[in-house]
């Protein structure tokens, strides 16, 4: 069945909407940075940069790290880019542009995000590099997909929904990592259910001006715990990433690097050093 010309948009020049990408511009390996800025942070690594793009917030590198091919994109902040990063990278690999059809063979990216994070747990110190066994949306972007969750996830999501009961406006979704990129990019990390929020303020439990509907967010968040898992830091795009990619077939991975301890109010005073480090470990592991 052909996609439409208005559910799926390509430029004149044959390039994807937004990401201004053609088929075969990207990898199977990406890596995905918020900041349009930090796109050359990690590019400077390569052996080799095979070309650059950019477009709005979006900015694309591939090259490649020794012998293997990596694009480094960025998203720009929260979960409504995620969607249109992810739908758009999937349609560049598993579409036809041509004949705007669905290909009969897919192809699965492996996508690790490296990103900034506040933890929310004290023994995590600024400075940590942690990645995202699980992710927790409170944002309303999977209300929106069907998803699917494994036995595993649903009984973890139930114990998460009686714990967050008293955020009746708030339909949270959960995602696991996916379990080989965490075993091998995630190795020796930290491990911990990271929240996504739909926003830097009051919705991560920040109080500034305006007045917070819940009171004690951090308190809350921080409470929960199920057997193993804990939450242990809040960030804007991975629960996006996660179900996301699980939807539509890719493997995640979401590597945090700690700037900020939210209980003792704290923020890292060498914030570059510490995002340089996880993205020297992570191009280290791809």
């Amino acid at each position: 069945m052909k996609i439409s010309e208005s559910d799926l948009i390509i430029n004149p020049d044959g390039s994807i909407y937004h990401l201004n990408l053609l088929p075969g511009d990207i990898a199977e390996t990406i890596i995905t940075v918020g900041d349009p800025d930090r796109v050359g942070e990690v590019s400077k690594y390569f052996d080799q940069i095979e070309f650059k793009k950019g477009k709005r917030e979006f900015v694309t590198h591939t090259g490649y790290v020794g012998k293997k091919r990596v694009t480094v994109l960025s998203t720009g902040i929260g979960t409504d880019n995620i969607d249109i990063v992810f739908n758009e990278l999937d349609a560049l690999v598993n579409v036809d542009f041509e004949t705007r059809e669905v290909k009969k063979s897919l192809t699965s990216l492996n996508i690790i995000r490296v990103g900034t994070s506040g933890a929310v747990q004290p023994d995590i110190p600024m400075g940590t590099i942690l990645a995202s066994s699980y992710s927790l949306g409170m944002d309303a972007l999977m209300n929106y997909y069907v998803h699917q969750l494994s036995p595993d996830e649903q009984l973890l999501l139930d114990d998460v929904k009686t714990h967050f009961g008293q955020l009746k406006h708030i339909n949270p979704y959960l995602t696991a990592a996916d379990d080989g990129l965490l075993h091998t990019i995630g190795k020796d990390m930290i491990h911990g259910i990271t929240i996504t929020a739909p926003g830097f303020y009051a919705p991560q439990g920040r109080i500034v001006r305006a007045k917070n509907s819940v009171t004690d967010f951090i308190g809350l968040i921080n409470s929960f715990q199920r057997n193993q898992h804990r939450i242990t830091n809040l960030e804007m795009e991975t629960a996006g990433i996660y179900a996301l990619a699980k939807v539509l077939g890719h493997k995640a991975l979401s590597i945090n690097a700690i700037l900020a301890s939210r209980v003792k109010f704290e923020f890292s005073n060498e914030p570059n050093k510490i995002v340089e480090q996880a993205i020297k470990m992570v191009l280290e592991r791809v």
